[in-house]
Formats: C-alpha cells, structure tokens, sequence
C-alpha cells in the first residue's frame, strides 16, 4: 500500500468534489472542414473554455508511450496516461521494440507455440486486427512472425484477419490484403509452406466485442475463426469486394467470410493441437476471444459447439488480476503508483462511471490495467449497459443516464473525487457519420450543463479534458490540407482518431486565488493525474507529471 499523499497547506479544498470529465474523442481540430467539436452547437463547452482557465494538452504519440509522434493515441494509453498521472511505454512501442530487436522470438512462449506446431505437424494461427493502426495491432508484426514462423519450420499457417476501416481508413481493407497475399506467396516459395488467409470479417462485427456489450460477435468469430462456418469466399480479396457491392458497409462493418479452396471445405478450422496466437497487443477487445479458447466447461456465454485443445496465446497479458491468457508473447507495461491508488491511501472516496463501451477505460485502464479496485469501501463504480445498436443510430449513446449518476454523486456528498467518460466523440466518430456526430456532441453539451449546475450548488471543481481526438477530424485531407474525395466526387470520411490535442478546463466557481489564470502550456494529458491531486488539497507526487495548475 502506498503511503498518504501529503497535504498542500497553501490549497483551499473546495466544499464538493473534484470533477473529472473525459469527453472521450473530442479534440480541437486542424481544419474547419471535418470539424464536428466546432461545427456542433456547444455553448456551455463554449462558454466554459472561454470563461475558465484553460489549455491544450497533448494525447497522440510520445505524449502517451506510442512509438512515434506519427501514432495516434487511443482510449486505452490516453487513460493509462491520465490515471497513472506518467507515460509508460505502452503496448505498440513494447510489441515493436520486441520484434525488432528479436526479443519476441527467443521468448519461451514462441518457441513452445513453433514447437508445437512443427511437433504435431498442425497448422499455426494468427487471429488478429488486420492493419496498421497501430492502436490494437501492427501488421508488420504479424508479417515478422509469420516469416520467423515458417523459417523455423512450420509448414501450415493461417492467417484469420479482422478488417479494420476505424483505426485506418474506412475501405482500405485491400490496401493490405491484396499485398498481404502477395508476401504469403513469397513466403509459400521460400519456404516450402502452405500460409493462407482462413476467414476474416469487420472488426465490429465479430471477434473483437469489448466489456461484455455483445457476445453475440464472439460467438460469430468462434463460428467463423475455430469452426470454420459461414459464408465461403475463394479468396479474402473476393470476399471484400463482394460484401462489400452487396451491402455498401465499409470495413468494420463487413460480415464474416470463411475462405474455400474448393467451395465446401474451410482451408483454416482450428483443430486439436494447433498453436493459436491472438495478435492484438491491447488488452479490451482481446479478452473475450482470449476466454472463449480458455475457459473450461462452465463457459456459458454461448455454445461453443467443439473447442479444439489447442496451444493459445496472447500479443501480451491482458489482464494482469485476471493473468490472461495464461501464455503470451510480450511483457505488458508495469503500471503503478495510480492516482486511483494514491488517494485509497490518502482515504479519499472516489466514483468513477461510464456505459459498458468505456467504463473499462474509466476503472481497468486507468487504474494501469488492473480490473480490481484499491479499496472497497473508498472506491465505487458503476457501469451503465450500452445499448446493442449501430452507434449512428443513437448517437447520444448513455450520455443523460451517466449525467443522472454523476449528479446524483455530487449531490450526495458521498465523494470526493469523481471520473466519468462520455463515449459519444469516439464511438459515434468511428461511423463516419458528421451528422450524428454533430448531434452526439450537442447531446453531451447539454449534459455537461446539469454537470456545471451540479458543481456550483456543491462548492466544487469541474475538470474537463479527453484522452485523445476523434469527433475534430471527420473528413481526410490532403497534405496540403484540402479535402480528399472519391471517384464519385464524395467527401473522403475519416474514421480513425486525430493527432490533435485536446482540451483541459478547470472550471472552479469558488476559486480563492491559489493559482494562477493561466494554466501551463505544452503539456500531455498524463499531467491531469497532478492537477487532480491538487485540486483535492494534496501535494502531487514527485514522480508525476507537472499539472497545468501554476500555484502561486
């Protein structure tokens, strides 16, 4: 256990509680075209960033632990940054940094996975999202096991590929099918094996369901990956191309294919003593699939029908409570000393509430991947269930009834620390639709209304950030900065995050002159853990990144 964070005399704790508001996808945006946070009718987002300190903070890249400055930051290492109050290498740069130097590969776990296939003469997969987001999944990586993998000796590979059109380009799906396939049959020639893609579908589809919102897509991927069932395709190019002049979806909402060499047969079932490696580095959308392979008979999120004892393994440990799976290829990033944790210690009570969609972020990911709480009695979370329908559909998501539960906790005088996350600015920015977007966005404003109301009957402090942009960048641009179109002469959408900075407003109605207007610049958004802190009446601690609050 940690010890008590120190008391800060010269700070005035506030009568209520410190706000943390995470509008999770809601950046500021480089260009007017595109740009749903500007374009969407806000004004109590307006007039509290105009009228309150504010700022900019970073949320993409180094700022967050990825590789480089060109990555894009996500929901999982945006909360790891905020709730660890630091920036740890995160999964993208672990994964990379291991291939790379051939880490991966002297590891015990790939060796016991290559044996297994070339002991048995099986077959090894790879299940996995299918691109370079570099967000769940890289597919250089998958393409460097797939080569060391059949330099070793394993003569049978399938390849069972996530489209992904969220984290990259909305039909994009062949920009890396039609090379992948290409660099199989190389490897086939080298190597005298047989390596193919097997199946495959839209990532939100099947497979990569997240929090237990809808088996339903693990179920179909099991049916898909492991079975082998469904519809049956030549080739993955056929398949997308088809489904895709069939049903007008963009990748992540392609149905699922199994491919056939000869119209009957599936070339990738998964069988008895196969290895099988789950090629996502991140941890939310990896644990359902992770469980369905793991789990024993008492599994019952729905009927496996045969579940093939296979040899199974992770990108990396998704859950370290959990430890599953129970093999993977990569050491997670250890993550400790989380605000979360601090202010157990300091017997601070803290609410944290989000829908199933991230309430993960908002308890697993910010407390540094850890699925348990610090103190029963201090810590309270409260999941409310996401509704299963397209997200363009109802953008405005479960914004009201999480604004209900925040109220609620502040007028209770229960807590002294409170963490939501508003889904909409992602969620609803993945589908690529401006004008449900522009309604999620004036959705939440209105909530975030009944929130500033809350806060100043209470005495308290609303800090309003989020852990990367989404919402801010709906359209493609040139490098030149105009606007991308298709053969049709259509807006080229974007459904992937921004590279934007975010906001960060201290909203403070009763402020008392402890710090001054203007908060600290260039900053990343791991520095809200400190400003947290602060605002609670404590010292941050000497580890933790600067918070934007400049005391006098």
């Amino acid at each position: 256990m940690l010890n008590a964070l120190e008391k800060n005399a010269k700070f005035t704790k506030r009568r209520g509680p410190v706000v943390l508001a995470i509008l999770d996808g809601v950046g500021f945006g480089k260009y007017e075209d595109g740009d749903a946070v500007k374009m969407a009718r806000t004004p109590v987002l307006d007039g509290l960033m105009q009228n309150n300190p504010s700022t900019s903070l970073k949320a993409h890249g180094t700022a967050v632990g990825m590789p480089t400055d060109a990555d894009m930051g996500n929901s999982e290492v945006g909360h790891n940054a905020i709730g660890c109050g630091r920036v740890f290498s995160q999964g993208a740069k672990l994964v990379d940094e291991a291939v790379t130097s051939g880490k991966l590969f002297e590891g015990e776990t790939w060796k016991k996975l290559v044996a297994n296939a070339i002991d048995n003469n099986s077959a090894l997969h790879f299940i996995g999202l299918f691109s370079d987001g570099n967000v769940h999944s890289h597919i250089n990586h998958l393409k460097s096991m797939v080569d060391r993998a059949a330099a070793a000796g394993v003569k049978v590979i399938r390849i069972h590929a996530l489209l992904d059109g969220r984290d990259v380009p909305e039909t994009s799906a062949l920009d890396y099918v039609v090379p992948f396939e290409a660099f199989l049959a190389d490897i086939n020639a080298k190597y005298s094996c047989d390596a193919r893609i097997a199946s495959g579908g839209g990532r939100m589809v099947i497979t990569m369901d997240r929090y237990g919102a809808n088996w339903d897509m693990v179920r179909k991927g099991w049916e898909t990956h492991v079975l082998g069932k469904g519809r049956l395709f030549k080739s993955a190019q056929e398949a997308v191309e088809t489904l895709r002049a069939e049903t007008g979806a963009i990748d992540q909402d392609l149905d699922a294919f199994v491919i056939s060499a000869d119209g009957s047969t599936p070339v990738g079932a998964i069988n008895d003593k196969d290895s099988v490696i789950f090629f996502n580095f991140r941890g939310d959308r990896s644990l359902e699939i992770t469980a369905a392979f793991e789990a024993d008979d008492s599994f019952d999120k729905f009927d496996r029908v045969r579940v093939p004892q296979v040899m199974y393994a992770g990108m990396m440990e998704y859950d370290g409570d959990l430890h599953a799976p129970a093999l993977y290829l990569v050491n997670p990033p250890e993550i400790d000393r989380t605000m979360d944790e601090y202010l157990c210690a300091s017997k601070v009570r803290q609410f944290a509430v989000s829908e199933t969609q991230k309430y993960g972020h908002v308890t697993y990911f910010f407390n540094g991947n850890r699925s348990g709480k610090f103190d029963e009695e201090l810590d309270t979370y409260m999941e409310i269930r996401s509704d299963v329908v397209p997200f363009e559909q109802r953008p405005w998501m479960k914004c009201a009834e999480i604004t209900d539960a925040v109220v609620e906790a502040i007028e209770s005088g229960k807590y002294d620390m409170i963490r939501l996350n508003y889904p909409n600015g992602d969620m609803v920015g993945h589908t690529g639709s401006m004008d449900a977007v522009l309604v999620s966005m004036e959705a939440l404003d209105l909530c975030l209304g009944r929130i500033k109301a809350a806060i100043e009957a209470a005495g308290g402090v609303l800090v309003i950030s989020a852990d990367h942009g989404n919402a801010d960048d709906m359209y493609e641009h040139k490098k030149d900065g105009s606007l991308k179109k298709d053969a049709e002469g259509n807006i080229a959408r974007k459904t992937s995050h921004s590279l934007n900075p975010v906001p960060c407003i201290v909203y403070d109605p009763e402020f008392k002159g402890e710090y001054e207007s203007t908060l600290r610049e260039g900053l990343g958004i791991s520095s809200l853990g400190a400003t947290c802190i602060e605002l609670l009446g404590f010292k941050a601690p000497e580890e933790y990144d600067p918070s934007v609050l400049v005391m006098k």
